[in-house]
């Protein structure tokens, strides 16, 4: 049986295989992973034999209204310093350190990292405005990953 780690390590072999399609079958358990070509919008998506679907990395909010794909060229990233989980908030009932469109300077909380029962704060280290959140809440994350894309100001 198929478990929760085994399926982000096939989701990880994806990205980085470049393949946008995989199916596997164990027993009685089917899952179908799925994510957008280069070329194309959406979001990666998980489907496992019971119809539930389990959505990836990339949600609606994360993106701003009305925004054309940009030169990413141009945007800086905040990377993790840590492995760890990664929290948009301080607590499930308060709103995101930042948003997409949010500006920060230099020591602006960005985020929380869980790392061994300890919370830290993720500050950037730049001025600028966040352009795309990479990470979904509460999600898992290894040392160097991108978080945050921001261009500069």
């Amino acid at each position: 049986m198929l478990d929760i780690e085994q399926i982000r390590q096939l989701v990880a072999m994806m990205v980085d295989s470049e393949l946008t399609e995989l199916s596997l079958r164990d027993g009685d358990i089917e899952v179908n992973l799925r994510r957008p070509s280069a070329h194309a919008g959406g979001t990666d998506a998980v489907v496992l034999a019971n119809g539930q679907q389990l959505t990836g990395a990339s949600d609606p909010a994360d993106v701003a209204e009305g925004s054309e794909p940009e030169d990413e060229s141009e945007l800086v990233e905040i990377k993790s310093p840590l492995v760890g989980s990664f929290y948009t908030a301080p607590n499930p009932d308060s709103p995101p350190y930042v948003n997409v469109g949010s500006k920060v300077t230099a020591g602006t909380v960005v985020c929380i990292l869980e790392a061994m029962k300890v919370f830290n704060e993720i500050k950037s280290e730049i001025a600028g405005t966040i352009e795309r959140v990479l990470v979904r809440n509460e999600s898992a994350v290894e040392f160097g990953q991108p978080l945050f894309l921001v261009r500069m100001s």
